[in-house]
């Protein structure tokens, strides 16, 4: 039975947010990767998410034996589909900010991007491994897609929202907060879960975490927990 407590900690691995939220073993990834940077929004995420959920159902037969082979999968699809590089940025908030970077020395911006590609990784490992496991409780689950709503004055900045049906009758609406990059392709920035914004919440710990490390940034990402990111409830 699918419940709002394990649908939050499910959400929350897909951040970057796909959170929901890839390279999948296609039989033609050039042509798979082509297809998806001339599609729009809504169908990048009900590609995605018919992939995923794919994955899910398969994963019982043989996850006991090769869970890896089912974590890879899936960090594979999320792959193509979030920006884990700026969600990680926007974790950072001000701690990766363009203001900050200019305001360094050579030495300081060369740590700083080091910073950035250490801690993408380490939210995106984190991430994949949390939604995955989650992941499996939602095999049988039924998703609707419903509108995509554009960002005002902005024809690159979308928003698509889905609906998931839990088994015990309560639906549970995602929004996908997706950009449109020079490529062409569509990803997605950031996930909201019954108006949780999970991008905000992980980047108030990350906050909370260097201001408790007395600044120290790189501590922080070497000691990042991404099963340790308190979200708030997703109870009514």
């Amino acid at each position: 039975m699918v419940n709002s407590a394990l649908f939050g900690s499910t959400m929350k691995g897909l951040v970057t947010a796909f959170v929901i939220c890839t390279h999948l073993a296609f039989a033609n990834l050039a042509a798979a990767q082509d297809d998806i940077a001339k599609s729009g929004p809504r169908e990048v995420v009900a590609a995605a998410t018919d992939n995923i959920m794919t994955l899910a159902r398969e994963a019982p037969a043989y996850f006991d034996t090769d869970p890896e082979r089912y974590t890879s999968a899936v960090g594979e699809e999320l792959d193509r589909v979030v920006d884990f590089r700026g969600f990680a940025r926007g974790v950072m908030g001000r701690y990766a900010s363009k203001d900050r970077y200019k305001s360094l020395d050579e030495v300081g911006k060369n740590q700083l991007r080091a910073q950035l590609e250490e801690f993408t990784d380490v939210l995106r490992v984190g991430m994949v491994n949390t939604y995955s496991r989650g992941l499996l409780a939602f095999g049988g689950s039924r998703v609707e897609l419903g509108e995509v709503d554009m960002a005002p004055g902005s024809t690159r900045v979308a928003s698509v929202t889905q609906r998931v049906f839990g088994d015990d009758g309560k639906i549970y609406t995602v929004k996908y907060q997706m950009g449109q990059y020079r490529d062409g392709s569509w990803k997605l920035r950031n996930l909201i879960i019954e108006n949780i914004n999970l991008g905000e919440i992980y980047r108030g710990q990350f906050e909370a975490a260097v201001l408790e490390a007395d600044g120290n940034v790189g501590s922080v990402i070497e000691n990042w927990d991404d099963n340790r990111v308190q979200s708030p409830s997703t109870e009514k």
